[in-house]
């Protein structure tokens, strides 16, 4: 369910689309069809109500927090990777903070999320990129492929 809380929430945060969103959801489904909050999710057809039913029936005791990051920053890398305009993306990163659950927001790598747009105030895009890039492969193994995008 934890990659399910984030397409959720990057849904809420408009960085991945309704259809990125049900295809997930979908594949989600057809590899686990006796799961009760899928089965729902797949006749939910309000977004809205889809979206807070995922993210107020979550068990956030039982959240594996290295797969909701590993899972999360995979889909940041692709935005990122996207995003021609540092300022728009850093704009997002916060709102995408606050919309993560609590009992993470200040742990590495979400924290960078709240303050590496900080730097882009006095004009340094240089550093705001050096920690988003250090946030994206906070998970990286041996065989991903590390993430630098060339200022332009």
């Amino acid at each position: 369910m934890e990659e399910l809380l984030v397409y959720a929430i990057l849904l809420y945060e408009e960085l991945v689309t309704e259809n990125e969103y049900n295809k997930r959801l979908d594949e989600l489904f057809l590899n686990d069809p006796k799961n009760d909050d899928l089965l729902y999710l797949e006749w939910e057809t309000d977004i809205k109500k889809a979206v807070t039913y995922v993210r107020t029936n979550f068990d956030y005791n039982r959240l594996d927090v290295e797969r909701l990051g590993r899972i999360l920053m995979r889909k940041l890398k692709e935005i990122y990777a996207d995003c021609s305009d540092i300022k728009y993306f850093a704009s997002r990163m916060f709102s995408l903070w606050e919309s993560l659950p609590g009992n993470i927001q200040n742990i590495e790598p979400f924290w960078t999320l709240s303050y590496a747009d900080e730097p882009l105030s006095w004009g340094d895009e240089e550093q705001t990129r050096d920690m988003y890039e250090r946030m994206l492969n906070y998970y990286k193994d041996e065989d991903e492929v590390h993430i630098t995008i060339p200022v332009l």
